[in-house]
């Protein structure tokens, strides 16, 4: 048992007592944030490539680098951890690995809490990530409370690289933002990656 059988929003809503409001966005609306000439002229690069071939090339074509750049903008005072096992509690099928997990500890040789927001990479319908990706979403809020630093708020986003969704898990209610965000251009995921990150718990 992994996060992996959480194959539908159904199964994992059973699993974990949670419920389910679908909408609009719960993000406000953010200032964009330019991405840096790194990022620009790598996704200049790797967005024609990666758009059109694997799941593995679109997380690392396109996603990790995402996620890099919120941690420079950041000032590196968060960690970025990508595929990383992430066991929390294997009795319930809290375990397996995580595609991306981003914490708000600086430390990066271990997850350390609080694990803020997790992104669950998929290469084409994302609608199959949603089990998965809020069954990391509990493991989150349980690890942070049992590091003992517990958040209201823990947030997911699950990307094909170039379309993003947005969810939200307080306490047992999860939020799905029902919009795709698309990349180009990356300074609106940037910037909703950034506010997650600065106000999520």
């Amino acid at each position: 048992m992994s996060y992996s059988q959480f194959t539908s929003i159904g199964k994992v809503k059973e699993a974990f007592g949670l419920k389910t409001q679908e909408g609009g966005r719960f993000i406000p609306e953010v200032a964009k944030i330019e991405p840096s000439t790194t990022l620009t002229a790598y996704l200049a690069e790797s967005l024609p490539l990666a758009a059109s071939a694997s799941e593995k090339a679109r997380s690392e074509g396109i996603i990790y680098p995402v996620l890099l750049e919120v941690r420079r903008i950041l000032n590196r005072q968060i960690s970025l951890f990508s595929g990383e096992d992430f066991t929390v509690d294997e009795s319930v099928g809290l375990n397996g690995i995580c595609d991306f997990l981003l914490s708000r500890s600086p430390e990066v040789l271990e997850i350390e809490a609080p694990v803020i927001v997790i992104v669950e990479a998929k290469k084409a319908d994302l609608r199959t990530g949603f089990g998965q990706c809020i069954a990391e979403m509990v493991a989150a809020q349980r690890f942070n409370l049992a590091k003992h630093n517990p958040l209201s708020i823990v947030y997911g986003a699950i990307s094909s690289g170039t379309q993003w969704r947005f969810l939200k898990l307080e306490g047992d209610i999860v939020t799905i933002d029902l919009a795709d965000y698309p990349l180009p251009p990356v300074d609106e995921i940037l910037g909703m990656l950034v506010w997650m990150m600065e106000n999520g718990g």
